[in-house]
């Protein structure tokens, strides 16, 4: 009998202890987690995706593809942001890896993933800033394949899905097989386009148009050194003037809020330093529906989710939303929606106009550069899945 009590007693304190610890992980676990965001998701489950992934040679030849990367970034949102499926507006998600750069862990075949998937447009561009080049051993086959297994594909049949890879050394380097890879993506519905840095025959010899074909893409060839020419236009000043409306109509909330105001405006000076035409192309993307950020604005928080301004707390709020009543917080909210909506039309009809211009002073015979290349590519893929084009 005294057994059966003291086994019980163990069975109990040991119960206890398993239930303790249990909720002491628990708890150190929700500590821990970065702050939530508390805008409450109600995604469309039939809304179709671009995913596009970026994958960058970051060895030390290759500066002129980041910096062409860095320059063409809004070129490519913006001609992304054209295309409709059935009439609505996909949802973008791009994603950025960096390869053949000695700075990163030999174990991990010299790849890191910089970015997720995101629809963050100016972390996708801070990301782009901070990349340095640097060695190095250039694995292709390895990085599509850490692409596929470790960003979040959409299975949707009618969402396009594509791999941009570019660099300039032998396609199949390394110990992972690129046709195994590419046939995994491909599969998936996933396809992939190679860009080769340098000459065009070069490129073929080394792989890279193989590579594209077994992945049902298309290949290209840029000579990532060359200065690409941008044309300032007579609707540069007040793109700039109205982007500046623009940026006053953000208000941060929250843990993320003072941050990523921050960082809009730093991204705005990065294009800039650039140039002008540059700083055009990302006010031109702010303008469009890929644009939100309802992650720390109120303002794309308060679209997204109508039971927002229920929900905020005081203490995250900006100065000049604080003590407003519910009432007036959604009043302040709508009337400064539609500030920003009225801005970003004014933006938008200069921009066709800038956009025509451009067209009469370009120089059609320069070439492709990184953003050529990409751009053709979608359009053309776009077509065969039944999204069109609305300028």
């Amino acid at each position: 009998m005294k057994t059966n009590l003291v086994k019980a007693s163990a069975r109990i304190i040991l119960l206890a202890s398993i239930t303790l610890v249990s909720i002491i992980y628990a708890n150190n676990k929700e500590a821990n987690n970065e702050p939530k965001n508390i805008v409450t998701t109600t995604e469309n489950n039939e809304n179709t995706k671009i995913q596009v992934a970026l994958l960058l040679d970051t060895s030390s030849s290759m500066d002129g593809l980041i910096d062409q990367a860095k320059a063409r970034l809004w070129n490519i949102v913006n001609t992304l942001s054209t295309l409709k499926h059935e009439g609505k507006t996909p949802v973008l998600e791009i994603s950025l890896y960096e390869y053949g750069n000695d700075g990163l862990s030999e174990k991990d075949d010299y790849i890191r993933q910089v970015s997720k998937f995101t629809t963050d447009l100016d972390l996708l561009s801070e990301k782009l800033f901070a990349l340095r080049t640097n060695g190095g051993q250039e694995y292709c086959g390895a990085v599509i394949k850490k692409s596929l297994t470790q960003l979040e594909w959409d299975a949707k049949k009618s969402s396009m899905k594509l791999i941009y890879i570019a660099g300039n050394e032998g396609f199949n380097q390394g110990s992972t097989n690129y046709i195994e890879a590419i046939s995994s993506a491909v599969s998936k519905q996933i396809f992939i386009n190679t860009i080769y840095c340098g000459d065009r025959q070069t490129g073929i010899s080394e792989l890279w148009q193989a590579g594209a074909k077994k992945g049902e893409g298309k290949y290209f060839n840029i000579d990532q050194n060359r200065t690409i020419r941008y044309i300032e236009t007579p609707y540069d000043a007040d793109i700039d003037r109205l982007n500046k409306k623009l940026n006053d109509t953000y208000y941060g909330y929250g843990s993320l809020g003072t941050s990523k105001k921050a960082n809009q405006l730093v991204q705005d000076s990065n294009a800039g330093s650039m140039n002008k035409a540059i700083y055009a192309e990302r006010a031109v993307t702010k303008s469009k529906a890929a644009y939100k950020n309802e992650s720390w604005d109120m303002v794309d928080a308060y679209k997204k989710d109508a039971t927002f301004a229920d929900k905020v707390k005081q203490d995250e709020l900006p100065s000049e939303f604080k003590n407003l009543s519910k009432e007036q917080l959604k009043a302040k909210l709508t009337e400064t929606d539609k500030q920003r909506t009225d801005i970003q039309k004014e933006i938008e009809i200069v921009a066709k106009k800038r956009a025509v211009y451009i067209e009469e002073n370009s120089n059609k015979d320069e070439g492709d550069d990184l953003a050529a290349a990409i751009t053709s590519s979608i359009l053309e893929v776009a077509s065969k899945y039944n999204y069109k084009v609305e300028k």
